[in-house]
């Protein structure tokens, strides 16, 4: 793994280059040691990007229960915690149709300030639970399609994220 810059500008985030599968999921373990409670972390890229991969780190970090793996066809998972800490509520809203009456329809809202809420294909859907989330951006890199290099952009917003060391990652 490449080392981490930040962009100029200091609300562009933390990008990182990441060279395989592997360097994702500890890239999830990293950011897992940031969550806490009522987190809400949005992951967007396209499909095979690296979503679930990260998530499965965020899991491992977290300490939660089960296996992560993507929730395409459930929707919503739910990973409570083995070690006291917050539940993973991991939800794909890449099959919802962009309603928010959808996205309420999942209450996620309720679940959000006991849990750590990632949401994968969650841009322009869930914004409005909170003021404040993580958002991860993961780009492939375009043209040869077996190459697992990945440009990961960790975004802070809100103020619960101001010095919670997003650059640090």
């Amino acid at each position: 793994m490449e080392a981490p810059h930040s962009s100029p500008a200091a609300d562009a985030g933390t990008r990182l280059t990441l060279n395989s599968p592997s360097e994702m999921q500890e890239l999830g373990r990293r950011i897992a040691k940031l969550l806490r409670p009522g987190d809400l972390v949005m992951l967007t890229g396209e499909l095979g990007a690296g979503k679930t991969t990260l998530t499965r780190g965020l899991g491992e970090g977290l300490g939660v229960r089960g296996a992560v793996t993507s929730p395409t066809f459930v929707i919503a998972r739910v990973h409570p915690s083995l070690v006291g800490g917050p539940a993973l509520v991991h939800v794909d809203a890449y099959r919802l149709g962009g309603g928010l009456d959808e996205m309420e329809d999942l209450d996620l809202d309720v679940s959000l300030p006991e849990s750590v809420v990632v949401v994968e294909w969650g841009e322009g859907k869930v914004e409005e639970l909170s003021d404040d989330r993580l958002q991860v951006l993961i780009d492939r890199v375009v043209g040869e399609t077996d190459d697992d290099r990945r440009t990961v952009t960790v975004t802070g917003i809100g103020p619960r994220w101001s010095g919670a060391g997003v650059e640090g990652l």
